[in-house]
């Protein structure tokens, strides 16, 4: 059957989309090509690394294409938490607001956090008022299919299977449970494995061995679904037929199916990898994300965990002096300027602007690489910026370290908190005029070196103002020589900044 399309909001919204940014040849007709000939599965929770690999596209336009796709009402945004254990879609949100920070998976029963970096992916899903898909109504598909909407296809075991494929294939029996009702499960099992019975509610859980001699006739397990489960029920069973009596104490309609595993079969015990998948933290680093969706925050009594971020300060030295020199005016006017030169060159290394304060600015990037590649580029731009501006010259200071930090929201705008925070301010500190200052963290980062190849480095111990222990920070002046070995030398001391 040919697929409902709205056509005239299509067009309509695709002929914005053409026009909302400079997009390379064809890319929103691709787009659109998707929307109209993909089937269900192809319009849901749609991958963009995928999509982009698929078609051999820039990810990175490509995220781009979906963000504003979504903003103009052609897709919905899927923030989903993964389990690190089984790497199923433990909860799936349509705004970052409503992603938890502690998680429990009822599946394999873990609990753990969620961190951006890893465990909280971002899809993208065909809007229904564009076109209807099955997986709009969940209530409305059978039982199997229910099911692998707690999969996702990013999932992979280590000889490339999908997950999301083995756990259909182990899937003995699956169903809808009446509200008030007891319902059967019935399963053969001809000799040892384990069985997990387990309903994406949460709402009942087993794992049962079976070993040992064949039983001689039915066995029937009872299972209350009721209450939220926070572990496994656990028993042993023997080979044969299997009858799981589930009693549905509710008022709501449930589901429960039934797997059979291989006999060594634990949670958490087979290594599980992704392909690349768009993390919450790459999002929440790009700077169309944070322009078209403003309202997106994080709950005021949530805080997410990122692992690894690159945060870069900049200031603008002797500013004072311009604004007295120049009239306060037209030394705004050049702020301003500065401003944009910084957000172009940010958007371009794969970064966002977090905030501006004063004549600074705070900006992330999802590894040190960018953040360097973006410092570099931000003084070279500012450098050109201020040729044939003698009395006007702008002087930039950058501060670059990496590492842990927690995503928050502060005046109603997403923000870092954290040490890591607080010491890329402090590393910026250091910096005079025309000068990069980066951490030990950054320095030391896979990928760095080769961005530093053509620079004069000078390292230093510096003791940063609230930090209790000296820190490494490595000086990249302006200009160099590339490939001059620096001497070797005892590294001076900075005082507290």
């Amino acid at each position: 059957m040919a697929a409902m399309v709205d056509e005239r909001l299509l067009d309509d919204r695709l002929a914005e989309l053409e026009k909302a940014r400079s997009w390379s040849p064809r890319l929103v007709s691709r787009l659109e090509s998707h929307i109209r000939s993909a089937d269900d599965a192809g319009l849901f929770r749609v991958n963009p690394f995928t999509f982009a690999a698929d078609r051999k596209l820039d990810e990175g336009e490509v995220i781009d294409l979906f963000l504003h796709a979504t903003a103009l009402g052609l897709f919905d945004m899927d923030w989903q938490s993964l389990c690190k254990a089984c790497a199923c879609v433990i909860n799936s949100f349509r705004n970052l607001e409503d992603i938890h920070s502690q998680l429990h998976c009822n599946f394999c029963q873990a609990d753990f956090a969620a961190t951006l970096d890893d465990y909280i992916a971002v899809t993208f899903t065909i809007g229904a008022q564009v076109r209807e898909i099955a997986f709009h109504h969940p209530e409305r598909l059978p039982a199997p299919e229910y099911f692998r909407m707690a999969d996702t296809p990013d999932g992979l075991l280590p000889d490339g299977t999908p997950l999301a494929d083995f756990r259909a294939g182990a899937m003995r029996a699956s169903g809808f449970l009446p509200p008030r009702e007891t319902t059967r499960f019935a399963i053969d099992v001809a000799g040892e494995g384990v069985v997990l019975g387990v309903s994406p509610e949460g709402k009942a859980a087993l794992l049962y061995t079976v070993a040992g001699p064949a039983a001689a006739g039915e066995q029937t397990v009872p299972v209350r679904f009721e209450r939220r489960t926070n572990g496994h029920t656990k028993g042993q069973l023997a080979p044969g037929r299997i009858s799981f009596a589930v009693e549905n104490a509710t008022d709501e309609r449930g589901a429960f199916g039934v797997a059979l595993l291989p006999a060594d079969f634990a949670f958490g015990q087979v290594p599980i990898k992704y392909r690349p998948f768009l993390t919450g933290k790459r999002l929440l680093t790009t700077q169309t994300f944070r322009d078209l969706f403003r309202a997106e925050v994080v709950r005021a009594n949530e805080a997410i965990t990122v692992t690894d971020i690159a945060l870069l300060f900049t200031d603008l030295k002797g500013s004072t002096a311009l604004y007295g020199r120049i009239g306060d005016l037209n030394a705004l006017s050049l702020v301003q300027q500065h401003f944009e030169q910084l957000r172009a060159v940010t958007r371009r290394f794969g970064g966002a602007v977090i905030k501006t304060i004063g004549d600074a600015v705070m900006a992330a990037f999802p590894d040190a690489p960018a953040a360097v590649g973006a410092a570099l580029a931000m003084r070279a731009a500012i450098g050109s910026f201020n040729k044939g501006r003698t009395d006007r010259e702008l002087i930039l200071k950058i501060g670059v370290h990496a590492g842990p930090a927690i995503a928050v929201t502060l005046n109603d705008r997403l923000d870092y908190f954290g040490q890591t925070v607080n010491i890329a301010a402090r590393v910026q500190n250091l910096a005079g005029a025309d000068e990069i200052y980066v951490s030990d963290a950054v320095h030391d980062a896979e990928g760095v070196q080769p961005l530093l190849a053509p620079f004069a480095l000078e390292t230093s111990l510096a003791r940063l103002k609230g930090i209790e222990d000296e820190m490494r920070v490595w000086r990249i002046a302006k200009g160099g020589e590339a490939g001059v070995p620096q001497p070797e030398r005892e590294p001076q001391r900075i005082p507290a900044k």
